[in-house]
């Protein structure tokens, strides 16, 4: 698996995927329904933020955007955020994004990673960041609208870099 800058002919690859994902209502907050082009303004950072893909050949595998959490005063402070094509779930791939997103960050000077919107019954993910070093500093009870669990936490999560 190779881990590349993506570009604007990755995207009709992502998407399919991406609004999978969303539409499934478990981990992203994002709309239901955006059309392509909306979805793509949300995904594909601009500098000094950056887009990835996570490719095996031809196959995009999942993504990840990552960037400053904050402007101005809060840029030393980085975030991302990370979709897995379910049909490659159980790949590593999640963890190839994660352990990139903190190089990259590590490598652009960051002080910190934050995660601001990790749902705490996502019991993978929360998992894969602890297993990265992330620490949950506090969680948003209810701020979260899950399809089948309805109303859970967002947990706040930090890698200290």
């Amino acid at each position: 698996m190779d881990i590349r800058e993506a570009t604007a002919q990755d995207w009709p690859r992502i998407y399919p995927f991406w609004s999978e994902i969303v539409a499934a209502g478990e981990t992203y907050a994002y709309p239901l329904g955006l059309g392509s082009a909306e979805a793509r303004e949300l995904w594909m950072e601009q500098p000094p933020g950056l887009t990835v893909v996570a490719v095996e050949g031809d196959e995009i595998l999942g993504t990840a955007k990552m960037g400053p959490n904050r402007p101005g005063r809060g840029a030393h402070v980085a975030t991302g955020s990370f979709m897995v094509d379910p049909h490659a779930s159980g790949r590593g791939v999640g963890r190839a994004l994660g352990e990139f997103v903190v190089d990259w960050a590590r490598r652009g000077g960051y002080h910190s990673i934050q995660f601001n919107a990790v749902v705490q019954v996502n019991t993978v993910a929360v998992h894969l960041w602890q297993s990265l070093g992330f620490e949950i500093i506090g969680t948003v009870p209810e701020a979260f609208d899950h399809r089948s669990k309805g109303l859970v936490g967002l947990h706040v999560m930090v890698k200290k870099l």
